[in-house]
């Protein structure tokens, strides 16, 4: 009997580096804070002494190693050092509140809990009734009933990278949940490397000499992709913004520091043209950028590539896919549709009864490829309702056109009917964006007198345009899509309810609408 190579993940996207002449090579710089940088060696080292530590502290193969890291140099440390002892890592929202920690840390059983100190005064109270950490580590200066990182990892023994299987899991991802408890996903070992075999190296084209630079936090798919698993894969670098990721800072990042690939999402990517167009771009070297977490609308894509000279990738990806699965491609991006299924991954759109639907009917998208999952935790009925053999459902909506191009028509439970035909809020929002005065929009079901459901609009408009425009608004949709998709009610917002990804967050308007609450008590 052969016994298989060790294919710890670890060894192809940390170890192997040092092997090929790369320790010398910088993988991450931090654009904010104390401004660190982290070659590939020092990387290599740092993971196997962090792997030591946890073993020092009695750490067993496939013990939760909770993290509610920033983008900061610790954070790929602990990740895959973590890993390298055949722990398991579990990323966490770096943005939530004490309840959802609390909820989350019990319900993955860590042992272990790394936390930025930035984030302590959040975490803290979740800590308390914990029944399962045997240990908390503090970046950064010492807090009562927690270890400092530095004392931590001090004088131990560098580890040898544990075996493992290709399909054993590796480390766990928390869906962002629009409702209760996220989801603990759990990923197996082949999946990061299938998310560069396939998305980052048969569509975006990334190289050795590429430096990344992801307002997609690390604590999320996309973000871990665009940042750890994709520049690592080839010996790139990565830059790390614990920040939230404004215009200002942004640009920053682009003139100061040189990235070639941008990755974002569409709220940010609106909000970068506006303050462009507006105030000037810096000095870039931008080459290629990708959007995920909630479909791009066209307006944006085309004044970003008019404004920047680098042409957006709009993409697809789950937090259970781990990655982007349908996807433009550079020479062939059409803005305003979700492109085609990435190389590897094969799509399915259905009806209610699992059939397929033809080109220009709405269906839910269906999804097959390597990145799979082997499911959630402790959610058996979630994951039979979700992995359905090969197949995973996505709960979003699409039409196909002739072209064989995926136009993106909203969440199941956003989609409702006027005047007995289906209506994709999607569809409206867009249009509304292409109005010069609207910054972003969200479209939910009303009820009107006669109690039948009807579009209302909630709208950010751009910075000194007064309220008084949006009774321009109605008649713009009217002439752009159609007489009977037009918002009835338009309403004027600061902003919009979002997740950490940067998707709207409708039923948080539904829920507005229907109590009669400001939106601001919902959010």
């Amino acid at each position: 009997m052969t016994i298989p190579a060790n294919q710890n993940s670890a060894l192809f996207f940390v170890d192997r580096h040092i092997d090929e002449g790369r320790g010398d090579r910088i993988a991450f710089i931090e654009a904010d804070g104390a401004r660190r940088e982290l070659s590939y060696g020092a990387l290599a080292d740092a993971t196997a002494r962090f792997a030591g530590a946890l073993l020092r502290r009695a750490v067993r193969r496939e013990e939760r190693v909770a993290m509610i890291v920033l983008d900061q140099i610790e954070f790929p440390i602990v990740f895959w050092g973590s890993v390298k002892a055949g722990a398991t890592p579990v990323p966490i929202n770096t943005m939530l509140t004490p309840a959802f920690y609390e909820g989350i840390l019990n319900d993955s059983r860590a042992s272990i809990l790394v936390v930025s100190e930035a984030l302590w005064d959040t975490v803290a109270p979740a800590l308390a009734a914990n029944r399962f950490l045997r240990q908390v580590v503090v970046i950064g200066g010492p807090r009562e009933g927690a270890e400092t990182f530095d004392e931590f990892v001090r004088d131990a023994p560098a580890a040898e990278t544990a075996e493992a299987s290709a399909d054993e899991v590796a480390f766990w991802l928390y869906s962002s949940g629009s409702t209760g408890l996220p989801k603990g996903v759990r990923h197996v070992h082949s999946s990061m490397k299938a998310t560069h075999d396939t998305f980052a190296s048969q569509v975006l084209g990334i190289r050795e000499d590429d430096r990344v630079f992801s307002a997609g936090k690390l604590f999320f798919a996309y973000g871990i992709g665009n940042g750890i698993t994709f520049p690592m894969a080839v010996g790139g670098s990565t830059v790390l913004l614990a920040a939230r990721p404004t215009p200002d800072l942004v640009f920053g990042v682009f003139e100061n520091h040189r990235p070639t690939i941008f990755c974002g999402v569409p709220t940010l990517f609106a909000a970068l043209v506006n303050a462009g167009e507006a105030d000037g771009v810096p000095d870039h070297t931008l080459r290629i950028c990708t959007s995920a977490g909630e479909a791009l609308p066209r307006e944006v894509g085309e004044r970003w590539d008019r404004l920047m000279g680098a042409p957006i990738i709009d993409g697809v990806g789950s937090t259970e896919m781990l990655h982007i699965f349908l996807s433009n491609r550079p020479g062939d991006i059409v803005y305003g549709t979700s492109g085609i299924a990435v190389p590897g991954y094969d799509l399915r759109l259905v009806d209610e009864n699992d059939n397929e639907v033809a080109d220009g009917e709405i269906g839910e998208l269906l999804v097959r490829g390597p990145s799979i999952p082997e499911g959630y935790w402790n959610r058996r009925a979630k994951s039979q309702e979700t992995f359905v053999g090969q197949w995973a459902r996505t709960g979003d909506k699409y039409e196909r056109n002739a072209d064989g191009r995926l136009i993106y028509c909203g969440r199941a439970d956003d989609m409702f009917k006027v005047s007995g035909i289906w209506l994709s809020p999607f569809e409206v929002e867009q249009a509304l964006i292409e109005h010069p005065a609207v910054l972003e929009a969200a479209v939910v079901a009303r009820r009107d007198e006669e109690n039948l459901e009807k579009p209302a609009a909630f709208v950010v408009l751009k910075k000194g345009v007064d309220a008084s425009v949006t009774k321009e608004f109605k008649n713009f949709v009217k002439e752009k899509i159609g007489l009977w998709k037009y918002p009835r009610w338009i309403e004027v917002v600061d902003e919009l309810p979002k997740t950490a990804t940067g998707k709207i967050q409708r039923f948080k308007l539904r829920e507005a609408q229907l109590t009669g609450a400001k939106l601001e008590e919902v959010q």
